[in-house]
């Protein structure tokens, strides 16, 4: 065992964990890390030029890779400004752990420079934190952190790294497993449960899956594609699990909830059987609870045991990984050997009304001459990459559109804030994934309300050279919030309106990268070729139909049936 400083076993822990990049912004007490970072030159560092930058990008690389991503900051206001991006991880189920710098331990409680108690400040929003008290403690609980973000259900880990921790010496014992006593999540699902679901899946006239964040957490998309296929059932996907299941596949129906398909919401709603798989039955996916799904029984699939009885009942609950417990099912089907017609017949009176409810109100949006609509944008987006770029968003009514009408066929290019709806992280997250898949098309699709919030990091994707495409849907609005004040507050725009913005073409040539933009519906084509075709970072803007809304639309408290359509 080598005798080692805290701030070598920090750099000697990312290294074994197969960490070569973290993203973040330095100060006096994270200094000595940063020293030994650079002395040991074999961990890439981003230097964002906002600690919430950090947070998100290294959420942006944890969602397109499937791995831990990193941030490193200070005490203080350093580690303040990363709480927005732990909780936009915890909601969504990512994995990142954060290192912040922190006073030395003799001062911690003496209101010292900078120095706050993130430990207790982020407790509701982590996974897990630590305060290290004793260097010697400090490479198992390295290993700990690292570990617990990326098994079971994942989440945010935040270390606190004193700075007499990081410069105390102690031998450095890194551990090859952990067993936590409490701490021990399922994985592997319980096998009658397994059959006990298929027995209903079995009977079922109206099935439905229902897949969630958790098919793409667990790698499960080709086994959700290969159940669904050979059962016969139609899929809809919440926001966090487009992409699990094709978009453009005949079983799909896209997402559903408060601006989901009106298909998909129907389906739902006259389904006898709800197969979860993923999912937590949140409220914008529910609607009104008391009318959700009432005459389904459900079976829901899941790692996390706590998400299952949360927010509905639940007649077969399964805990463990979704890849496993699809699998199962599977191979039930497979072992069953019942011809493919059997269940295309049992199912297809099923289908042909879902067939009928697409048809009905298929996603649409009315044109107009000289006015540039999103859905538009978002279609020749789409058109244009063949589907084949990692798309980020930013949160309003550009993730909806973008939600509604970029067909996503593969697993973690869609990444986007879902449950915690965090403006401004969209850019700093396809920093993140492009620092990831260099030679990928990475495009950010963005209003013009939240690219401002974290638009400094333009600086930082110039610095690293880094070719990602800004698509600004610009409608001088918070566009969301006015589409709420016109609907149900008598269109009383109050602090929605931008009265001022800036240049966003000249604001990208100040940092040096290039803009475009169009302002009627026949430049669209010219800007999104000019712009996917040039070398690198490019923002596009387009001036849309200023009160263009988000349709179809489920008003608060109303069942997903009441849907508001165009």
């Amino acid at each position: 065992m080598a005798r080692m400083t805290g701030k070598d076993m920090v750099i000697e822990a990312l290294k074994r964990e197969g960490i070569d990049l973290v993203f973040g912004f330095p100060g006096g007490a994270i200094i000595d890390v940063y020293d030994a970072l650079e002395k040991d030159g074999n961990v890439k560092h981003v230097l964002v030029r906002h600690e919430q930058g950090a947070a998100h990008a290294a959420d942006g690389y944890a969602r397109a890779t499937g791995k831990v991503g990193v941030c490193l900051v200070t005490s203080g206001p350093g580690a303040t400004n990363t709480v927005t991006g732990i909780a936009t991880a915890s909601m969504d189920s990512v994995p990142i752990v954060v290192f912040t710098g922190q006073v030395p331990t003799s001062l911690i409680g003496n209101d010292a420079f900078q120095e706050v108690d993130i430990v207790g400040i982020t407790r509701p929003c982590t996974k897990h934190n630590y305060l290290v008290r004793d260097v010697k403690d400090l490479p198992r609980i390295l290993k700990e952190a690292f570990y617990i973000a990326r098994s079971g259900r994942p989440g945010p880990v935040l270390v606190d790294l004193p700075k007499d921790v990081q410069n105390g010496k102690a031998e450095f014992e890194y551990p090859d497993e952990i067993g936590l006593r409490s701490y021990n999540p399922v994985t592997k699902p319980n096998a009658k449960q397994i059959e006990r679901a298929f027995s209903l899946i079995r009977q079922a006239k109206r099935p439905i899956i229902y897949a969630g964040g958790g098919i793409i957490i667990s790698g499960a998309h080709k086994e959700l594609r290969a159940f669904a296929e050979a059962v016969n059932a139609p899929v809809t996907m919440t926001l966090m699990g487009l992409g699990g299941f094709p978009g453009t596949h005949r079983l799909s129906l896209g997402m559903l909830g408060m601006h989901g398909t009106y298909a998909a919401n129907m389906a739902m709603a006259n389904s006898d059987l709800i197969i979860a798989a993923g999912a937590r039955f949140d409220d914008r996916v529910t609607g009104k609870i008391e009318a959700f799904v009432p005459k389904a029984k459900i079976i829901h699939l899941d790692i996390d045991p706590t998400s299952i009885q949360k927010n509905v009942r639940v007649d077969i609950p399964i805990v463990g990984d979704c890849k496993m417990a699809l699998r199962g099912l599977l191979n039930i089907v497979e072992d069953e050997g019942r011809p493919a017609e059997d269940w295309i017949e049992q199912h297809q009176a099923w289908m042909q009304q879902i067939e009928a409810w697409k048809a009905r109100h298929p996603l649409t949006y009315k044109k107009e001459p000289g006015v540039i609509k999103p859905q538009y944008v978002i279609e020749r987006l789409y058109e244009m990459t063949k589907g084949r770029a990692i798309i980020t968003t930013e949160v309003g009514q550009n993730q909806m559109w973008t939600a509604q009408f970029y067909k996503f066929d593969e697993p973690r290019t869609l990444l986007t804030s879902g449950g915690l709806g965090t403006m401004g992280y969209g850019f700093p997250a396809a920093i993140g994934a492009q620092m990831a898949f260099p030679d990928k098309l990475v495009i950010d699709v963005a209003g013009d309300g939240s690219i401002q919030m974290n638009i400094q990091e333009m600086a930082t994707a110039m610095e690293q050279h880094l070719p990602v495409k800004i698509v600004i849907l610009n409608n001088q609005f918070l566009g969301m919030v006015r589409q709420w004040q016109e609907l149900f507050y008598g269109r009383r725009y109050a602090a929605t309106k931008f009265e001022w913005n800036p240049d966003f073409v000249k604001l990208a040539e100040a940092y040096g990268a290039k803009g475009f933009r169009a302002t009627i519906p026949e430049e669209v084509d010219d800007v999104l070729s000019r712009g996917l075709e040039a070398e690198g970072l490019v923002v596009m803007e387009f001036a849309i139909a200023p009160e263009e809304g988000v349709f179809p639309m489920v008003p608060a408290g109303k069942a997903t049936t009441e849907m508001l359509l165009v």
